[in-house]
């Protein structure tokens, strides 16, 4: 019998017409990592929301009608992975749907979108990180910010952690029941050049930082950019450190792709330049385990 061998991905995320972020990002970067994306968008957005303006669709009731068709196919996942959540209710809704299209070998990841900055997004309130906080006791990989994380644990936020604090802080959110955390974005203190990116496993019970260089232009839909690759090189076999080190390379491949127009940062970096490079073996090792 003839089977489709491309492994599916169920990719949970709003869609913005303008700017290169969630599901802009996600399809192309998953795809070219050789993996079928089933987007079940969560809004419909003209632009994304860094820009002063932009019209804005909820997708939040057509979202069970989605679901409920997908299991009339009986489509199975190899992956779910979820991104912004725009209220309680999605988060919910998203819960469910992980609970049932699940399956033991599937890998589970959440971005759990909150905020930065020491701040949460505006529209966000804690309802939606308490909701959060269930959500990623059901994911197998997680990847907050620093920010992030510091609501997921309930903690006030420290711009300042020492590396064993961070072990403690990823120890404790592994404890919820991710295998796989992973901070993004956390600075380097007394090196504003420099930002880091740690990481626990929990099989093995191993932490790992990533440094890299802090180039001085903001660009939205990194953050989005990261866990694609993450997902797509986890799927394929990486191990966590070369993940994080494809992941980490690819943005900066980006960010320095884009560096060099005179360009609105608000469009994202131009991911059409180095999608490319997910193909190529890794460059060079950057990852230190502590």
């Amino acid at each position: 019998m003839y089977t489709n061998k491309v492994k599916k991905i169920a990719a949970v995320h709003d869609l913005s017409g303008m700017g290169r972020v969630s599901l802009t990002v996600v399809i192309p970067i998953l795809s070219s990592m050789g993996f079928q994306v089933c987007p079940l968008p969560t809004a419909v957005l003209s632009n994304h929301t860094q820009y002063p303006n932009f019209s804005f669709l909820d997708l939040t009731d057509e979202m069970p009608k989605i679901i409920a068709e997908w299991k009339k196919l009986q489509v199975s996942f190899d992956a779910i992975y979820t991104g912004y959540l725009g209220s309680s209710l999605q988060m919910r809704i998203v819960s469910d749907f992980i609970n049932e299209f699940r399956r033991p070998d599937s890998l589970v990841v959440a971005d759990p979108v909150l905020g930065d900055n020491g701040r949460l997004y505006a529209n966000f309130n804690q309802n939606m990180v308490k909701e959060m906080r269930k959500l990623i006791t059901q994911a197998d990989v997680i990847t907050p910010n620093l920010t992030e994380l510091f609501y997921l644990l309930n903690k006030p936020y420290k711009e300042n952690n020492t590396d064993e604090e961070l072990k403690e802080y990823l120890r404790l959110l592994s404890d919820r029941g991710p295998q796989i955390v992973i901070i993004t974005s956390v600075p380097v203190f007394g090196d504003s050049h420099k930002t880091s990116v740690y990481a626990y496993n929990r099989q093995g019970n191993r932490y790992w930082k990533v440094t890299c260089p802090y180039l001085p232009a903001h660009y939205p839909g990194t953050g989005d950019t990261f866990t694609s690759v993450i997902t797509g090189a986890l799927m394929q076999g990486d191990s966590l450190p070369i993940a994080l080190d494809r992941a980490v390379q690819f943005i900066l491949q980006g960010i320095r792709a884009t560096f060099g127009y005179e360009y609105d940062n608000r469009e994202g970096i131009l991911l059409e330049k180095v999608l490319h490079n997910l193909d190529m073996p890794i460059q060079s090792a950057s990852y230190e385990l502590i």
